[in-house]
């Protein structure tokens, strides 16, 4: 039934394509600039591909499938007949060397105790407003980004934020779309992130040229393995 709810849902998506566009973005004025704090990653030392861990339900159209990739790098791979079609990426930045994020916290009124539950009832409110305001912060890198790279030529649209599980984890999917002015879509990008107390999670792939990793040749491609995407990120083996 999950694969018949999100191929009919995929099939939705498809037929509501305006005429020169892969896919139907929601339009918005691009929110104020910031400048967001660099961050470090959380360490890997030989220990393998994170995807091994956390991967529950590997929801995949027929003749697709998806498996952690090779090696320690964090990606997800998707492929169909032997052929790679694209890949999922997450990356984990530890809340103590994430001050950017720290500070969104206290400005929910949640302090920085490692011993607090974020996920009880008494937080979640809090930790989607952090989670929200993130998400606001990664928008308005990426708008001021493509405005100096694009110029007029292409429009960044932004998909408003919605509240989804991620795993056991409450956390928030965006994306967002660069739209050529004669039609057509430049890139794609869509991403989950959520916060387990100790760590932030951020789980991203995208149809964009520039982009080395965690991405889709095609964007068809991208279009119809969305909906399985979102299936697998609500039944991650999160938290650890």
């Amino acid at each position: 039934m999950l694969r018949l709810y999100h191929l009919l849902l995929g099939s939705i998506l498809l037929v509501s394509i305006p005429v020169g566009a892969k896919l139907l973005v929601p339009q918005f004025s691009p929110p104020k600039v910031v400048k967001p704090a660099a961050v470090a990653k959380l360490p890997n030392p030989n220990q393998g591909n994170i995807w091994q861990k956390i991967l529950g339900s590997a929801a995949a159209p027929t003749n697709w499938q998806v498996a952690a990739c090779e090696g320690n790098a964090p990606l997800l791979c998707v492929s169909s007949k032997g052929k790679r079609l694209g890949t999922v990426e997450i990356n984990v930045y530890p809340l103590a060397s994430n001050e950017d994020f720290q500070k969104k916290l206290l400005a929910v009124g949640i302090p920085n105790r490692s011993q607090l539950d974020y996920q009880s009832s008494k937080y979640q409110t809090q930790v989607l407003s952090a989670l929200k305001a993130w998400v606001a912060g990664h928008y308005a890198a990426f708008a001021k980004d493509r405005q100096g790279k694009y110029g007029k030529e292409i429009t960044f649209s932004a998909y408003p934020p919605q509240p989804v599980p991620v795993g056991k984890l409450q956390g928030i999917r965006y994306g967002f779309a660069g739209l050529k002015q004669q039609g057509g879509v430049e890139e794609q990008h869509i991403g989950h992130v959520a916060f387990d107390g100790s760590k932030l999670y951020v789980i991203t792939t995208a149809f964009d040229p520039g982009t080395q990793t965690g991405k889709f040749e095609k964007l068809e491609n991208l279009a119809i393995f969305q909906p399985y995407l979102y299936a697998i990120a609500a039944d991650l083996r999160l938290p650890q």
